[in-house]
């Protein structure tokens, strides 16, 4: 209860100096003051046991935000005494040619921008929307595969709080930490490990605001830069320091991050047509898997050029125990066709679980979790091939529902949207034909997509 008063306290404050997602951005989207640059300074909270919630994450003051992942940010300046000993060795080493520190500087935000584009801000499979009925449970002359699911999911929105509480939920808010590593790179002859994951990780956090019908808008600052998406309920845009903002192809989709135990009124919208197509163990615990895809129209109207989005299917592990979704696993797969060249694939499964459910205003929210992605890069030559490991972890700090003061306002694109729209293939490289594999290591970083 202290912890809603906290929030209503901050809210109303930040309500009176007007401050809102849509005053976060204005003409430069990515170059204001926005509610994520306080809210990221807050004390974390523990856990009962006095444990942080995701790893080693401890509510340290972020650097200062700035925008590009590939500017210098190691210039030291003059030193005060220039005549000084460490004046003049410091003047020595900056003349000297890129030491390894660099070296590994440059990797680290080709890494990062990889990390944000592919985890930033994933989109979901298909569109979804909160003004349809959800569904109604029926038996006769429905396979019995559709039939499982729907009560599956009549299950699942029992132990998330009920239809007539959910449907009570005009808008909700959340806050939390997140910590970003890439874990792994492989290539047909060797395979690269981050033997030092767990300091090398960038730490960061996230607002996501939402809002009836199909309005979202979600920053998350990570490693000193800043991906946001929204949605005002007819495009769907995105803002990255290398891209700027476009808007994107396809229909309005739900952001994934939301699915991850935080929305589960649209979560239940999402598997509306899905198929139970077995069971499994997760973490030791027997669960329901539903499955949905993209149809072919969908998938077409997402793709753009030389790229085609082959296939987009998410699977939901649903616990026999409790009803609520504990996993979730989506491959998204895109063909990339060269002039002249043999066909490119890049395959990014992402692996999500949730735990830590605990009711927020009598609704079941998962307050941590923890993903893992593959991102897979195959061709006609097996030497082509690599893989790269990514890894996310999250708590989240704050959750309310039917925030005061939010209205349509905050949902607004920003001012400078590019009309051009981009796909999800966007940042893929198209003519990498002939490259060696170390290049593709070096280049890995343009791999960026929206899933």
């Amino acid at each position: 209860m202290d912890k809603k008063q906290g929030f209503f306290s901050t809210l109303k404050h930040e309500v009176i100096r007007g401050l809102s997602p849509v005053r976060s951005r204005s003409k430069s989207p990515a170059r204001t003051g926005s509610p994520i640059s306080a809210l990221l300074r807050r004390r974390p909270k523990q856990l009962t046991n006095g444990e942080p919630l995701v790893g080693s994450l401890t509510g340290e003051v972020l650097a200062p935000l700035y925008e590009g992942l590939d500017q210098d940010g190691s210039e030291l300046g003059d030193s005060k005494r220039v005549g000084s000993a460490i004046g003049q060795w410091m003047k020595g080493q900056l003349s000297r040619a890129p030491s390894m520190t660099a070296t590994m500087a440059y990797k680290h935000r080709s890494d990062l921008r990889l990390l944000l584009g592919v985890m930033g801000a994933p989109l979901a499979p298909v569109h979804v929307s909160t003004t349809d009925p959800l569904f109604h449970l029926s038996i006769k002359d429905t396979p019995i595969e559709t039939s499982s699911a729907q009560y599956i999911l009549q299950q699942y929105t029992a132990a998330s709080g009920g239809q007539k509480l959910q449907n009570s939920i005009k808008n909700a808010y959340a806050m939390g930490k997140v910590k970003m590593v890439a874990s792994e790179f492989e290539t047909a002859s060797r395979v690269v490990k981050n033997k030092h994951a767990a300091r090398a990780a960038d730490t960061g956090g996230f607002v996501l605001w939402q809002m009836n019908p199909d309005m979202w808008y979600v920053e998350l600052a990570v490693g000193g830069s800043k991906v946001h998406a929204g949605c005002n309920g007819n495009l769907v845009w995105r803002h990255t320091p290398w891209l700027g903002a476009h808007t994107a192809k396809g229909p309005v989709r739900p952001l994934r991050r939301a699915l991850q135990g935080l929305d589960p009124r649209t979560t239940a919208s999402m598997f509306t047509d899905a198929k139970c197509v077995g069971e499994k163990k997760i973490n030791g615990e027997d669960c329901f898997i539903l499955k949905i895809s993209a149809d072919p129209q969908t998938l077409k109207a997402r793709s753009e050029g030389p790229a085609e989005i082959i296939r987009h299917v998410l699977f939901g592990y649903f616990s026999q125990k409790t009803g609520l979704i504990v996993h979730m696993e989506d491959s998204h797969l895109t063909r990339i066709q060269t002039t002249g060249g043999d066909a490119v694939y890049w395959e990014t499964t992402i692996n999500s679980s949730m735990d830590d459910y605990r009711p927020v205003e009598g609704i079941m929210i998962a307050h941590s979790g923890h993903s893992v992605v593959t991102l897979f890069r195959f061709g006609e030559m097996a030497m082509s091939h690599t893989k790269t490991r990514m890894e996310e972890a999250w708590s989240i700090e704050e959750v309310a529902f039917n925030v005061p003061g939010l209205s349509m306002d905050c949902f607004i694109p920003p001012a400078d949207l590019k009309t051009a729209s981009f796909s999800e293939t966007a940042e893929l490289p198209e003519g990498e034909r002939g490259k060696s594999a170390l290049m593709v290591s070096g280049h890995r970083a343009k791999v960026a997509a929206l899933v």
